[in-house]
């Protein structure tokens, strides 16, 4: 008897070593494991890059209150012009099972929507948690513009110059 007891006890405590680590949250965490895991994933997949006004000028030294309220400065390319979203905004509405369906589709350039696509479910699930959590604030991004359209806002042009011949026809 008191062999099983010590085998339960050190399985036990391997379960709760290994619960301690990156995922802890994921395998049944609380919402604040999750919306760590969120904002964690958050800054190191580079959202802020875009969807934060004024986040790489300042080298990612930006109030977190300021974060994900999306960018009126569009990026332009052969789609047309299309702006990084108010996070915070667009997803409130957003149930999280219709968050998990918008981040496995197609999105427009020059989001790297084939990140979120690949992201584990519980990787996504907790991003929709911090984001929600961090609440609404600001404004919609302006509207995407089809190719040709005019802008009144500021864009970066996003598109090489000067290819190869061979890779200019790949377009």
């Amino acid at each position: 008897m008191k062999t099983r007891l010590a085998a339960l006890a050190i399985t036990a405590a391997i379960a709760a070593a290994a619960a301690t680590g990156p995922t802890a949250a994921l395998a049944g965490g609380t919402d604040t494991d999750l919306s760590e895991r969120g904002r964690y994933l958050v800054r190191i997949g580079g959202c802020n890059d875009c969807h934060t006004p004024g986040y790489a000028e300042a080298a990612g030294r930006l109030p977190e209150a300021k974060w994900l309220t999306g960018s009126p400065v569009g990026f332009q390319g052969p789609w047309g012009t299309t702006y990084p979203a108010n996070l915070r905004l667009a997803l409130a509405p957003m149930t999280e099972d219709q968050w998990l369906a918008r981040a496995r589709g197609e999105m427009r350039p020059p989001m790297p929507w084939f990140n979120l696509r690949d992201m584990s479910d519980d990787d996504l699930r907790a991003i929709y948690r911090y984001v929600r959590q961090l609440g609404t604030a600001g404004e919609p991004a302006p509207a995407y513009a089809a190719p040709g359209r005019k802008v009144a806002t500021p864009y970066i042009v996003f598109e090489p110059q000067n290819l190869p011949k061979r890779m200019a026809h790949a377009k």
